[in-house]
């Protein structure tokens, strides 16, 4: 690597204020860390190459949304050759669904994609109609197992999630393992499929096999023409809410989280992956404003990439998950309360890993926010 390496991208920001799509031609050197921006429409600076320790060079690839001091930018395309060349894509995306035998495991297959090296860029835990199922299976309609898979598919919310990575579409099926879960067992004993599935049908999870079906499959949970998609599986009932936050998103902590709080007792009925806009976590963090004296970082901390809503249900839920995620400030937590997520996952009180329901008459409210005012 060069002194004056840099590589450049061309990236879209949706800027509420003026209701407007802009473009920017984005530049990252590698060797400090710096980025700086050009508006393109104007060829103004926009930014002047500043140290940016958020940004790095295994983020930057067309498809993928980025954070640059709180605003989302999404990478459209490559600015030069140079770039296209030398970070030109082996990436690619693929479906990673976890089907309903394996929800309970949901953390640990998590974990297995992260510590594989993909990056899962969206995230939703949906309970299919049997039309949904239908329509998602609809090459295996003449199939004689048709029937007991849609019966099986219907049994219970199942985790769809966009995976990004290299040579993504094989890595993941690899990573899955034999269709059936006991050859699994016996021909790749490490794979997702022979530590989770049954048998051939609840075998843990799926994977698109094709760029075409990863295409169609992806628009099918998560559809790009702002159509709906399947519906989440909140129920809004003895519930509290959790959100897992960006800090501890991207430090790979989501599925060791995810465990925790399953190994804790805690049954997780709807989880999605959002990424907010300062207007809607000042909507949401309202109760703090003017009584927590880190509200303004708290809010920055909340809108600097993608964070993962949960319902949590349990026993007299908002109060005892509450205790179960310990006190704000990790270092008390790691005093007082040392076996909570808060102690184990948290760096300091704003990147405290987890946001839970802090008074039990909002739990509903809250996770009524993300379930149905964001997710609509």
């Amino acid at each position: 690597m060069n002194d004056d390496d840099r590589y450049v991208f061309i990236a879209e920001w949706y800027d509420p204020n003026a209701a407007l799509q802009r473009r920017y031609q984005l530049l990252f050197y590698p060797k400090d860390g710096s980025v700086e921006m050009y508006d393109v429409k104007s060829h103004r600076v926009f930014l002047r190459r500043t140290k940016y320790d958020a940004l790095h060079k295994e983020d930057l690839y067309v498809g993928n949304k980025i954070n640059v001091f709180s605003r989302h930018l999404h990478l459209v395309d490559y600015g030069d050759q140079y770039t296209a060349h030398r970070l030109g894509s082996k990436k690619e995306k693929t479906l990673a669904m976890i089907k309903p035998d394996a929800v309970t495991k949901m953390g640990s297959i998590i974990e297995a994609i992260l510590d594989s090296g993909f990056t899962i860029t969206k995230a939703k835990m949906v309970q299919l109609s049997r039309t949904e199922a239908m329509d998602f299976y609809s090459e295996h309609h003449s199939k004689s197992f048709f029937n007991d898979l849609i019966h099986f598919m219907t049994s219970g919310p199942i985790v769809a999630m966009e995976v990004i990575g290299d040579e993504a579409i094989a890595s993941w099926r690899k990573l899955l393992g034999p269709t059936n879960s006991s050859v699994a067992r016996s021909d790749s004993p490490e794979s997702i499929r022979a530590k989770f599935g049954i048998d051939g049908t609840k075998n843990a999870a799926h994977g698109s096999d094709s760029i075409a079906s990863a295409a169609r499959e992806i628009e099918f949970f998560f559809p790009s023409s702002g159509g709906r998609g399947p519906k989440n599986s909140a129920t809004f009932t003895q519930s509290t809410c959790c959100i897992i936050k960006p800090h501890a998103v991207s430090e790979g902590l989501t599925g060791k989280i995810i465990n925790y709080i399953l190994d804790g007792g805690f049954a997780i009925s709807a989880l999605q992956m959002f990424t907010m806009e300062k207007a809607n976590a000042e909507e949401f963090y309202e109760v703090y404003r003017g009584v927590v004296v880190e509200y303004a970082e708290m809010l920055a901390e909340l809108c600097s990439g993608p964070c993962i809503a949960m319902e949590i249900r349990g026993p007299d839920a908002p109060k005892s998950f509450r205790e179960f995620c310990g006190p704000a400030d990790p270092e008390i937590a790691r005093h007082l309360r040392p076996k909570t997520i808060r102690a184990d996952f948290g760096k300091n009180k704003v990147k405290n890993a987890v946001h839970c329901t802090d008074l039990p008459e909002d739990a509903v409210l809250e996770v009524q926010y993300f379930f149905k005012i964001l997710d609509n």
